[in-house]
């Protein structure tokens, strides 16, 4: 408690420019941890819903039953995705029959609605993909702009308290450590300030990055495998 005190009024007691620079810093601290806070709970519900929804996809026989399942998800990337995808497939099965009574031709334009359908799905997919990442990464570079300035927000407040700080030793004409060691002091909070906003910051952003990563990575994977299901049942309706 008598630190605490101590720094209220160090910081009371400092220049004008310190005392900016230390509610500047004190709001990106307030922004990094509330970043960090909504960001962890968001990653963190992802990663498990994402794992029971991949559970569940492949323990069901049948790609309903999985869209019914994803519709109950609304955070996990990987139901959304495959709700886009499922959607998708559903339209182009609408539009793919063949016309009775032309065997060759039917043939022909079913293949041709069936390829260009599946590349539908693909590009709905990759738009998907990136939609969740984006999502993901939201607010997440305010983390390494905080973590690259701070530090340097709080050097310059520094330099200007020191800067000060002689300029009130040349006034009294005395360089006794009874008068430099208060300004300095006062100084150097900014610096510690600045500090402590840039390494839980950096921390974070590398943590949010690969596990976004990880979840990009389980994307792309899980979106093959439907892409791979989808074109083996084509074939073996094909072959039918």
């Amino acid at each position: 408690m008598p630190q605490q005190l101590d720094l209220f009024h160090m910081f009371l007691n400092a220049s004008l420019m310190v005392q900016l620079v230390m509610l500047l810093l004190a709001f990106f601290s307030i922004a990094s941890w509330a970043i960090i806070f909504v960001k962890y709970s968001y990653i963190r519900k992802a990663f498990n819903e994402s794992a029971a929804f991949v559970d569940y996809f492949w323990k069901s026989r049948d790609l309903s039953d999985a869209f019914a399942r994803a519709k109950q998800l609304d955070t996990c990337p990987l139901a959304r995705i495959f709700r886009i995808g499922y959607i998708e497939l559903k339209k182009i099965s609408r539009t793919g029959a063949p016309a009775p009574g032309q065997n060759g031709a039917a043939e022909n334009v079913s293949l041709g609605l069936t390829v260009s359908g599946i590349d539908n799905v693909k590009r709905s997919l990759r738009r998907a993909i990136t939609t969740e990442v984006t999502q993901l990464t939201q607010m997440v570079p305010f983390l390494a702009t905080a973590g690259n300035t701070t530090p340097f927000i709080g050097l310059f407040g520094t330099v200007w308290g020191i800067m000060h700080s002689f300029h009130g030793i040349g006034q009294r004409g005395s360089a006794s450590l009874a008068v430099v060691a208060p300004g300095i002091s006062e100084a150097l909070i900014a610096t510690a300030a600045g500090l402590a906003v840039a390494i839980p910051s950096v921390i974070a952003y590398n943590y949010f990055t690969q596990k976004i990563r990880v979840i990009e990575s389980e994307l792309v994977s899980f979106s093959a495998d439907f892409l791979n299901i989808i074109e083996r049942d084509i074939l073996r309706g094909k072959e039918k």
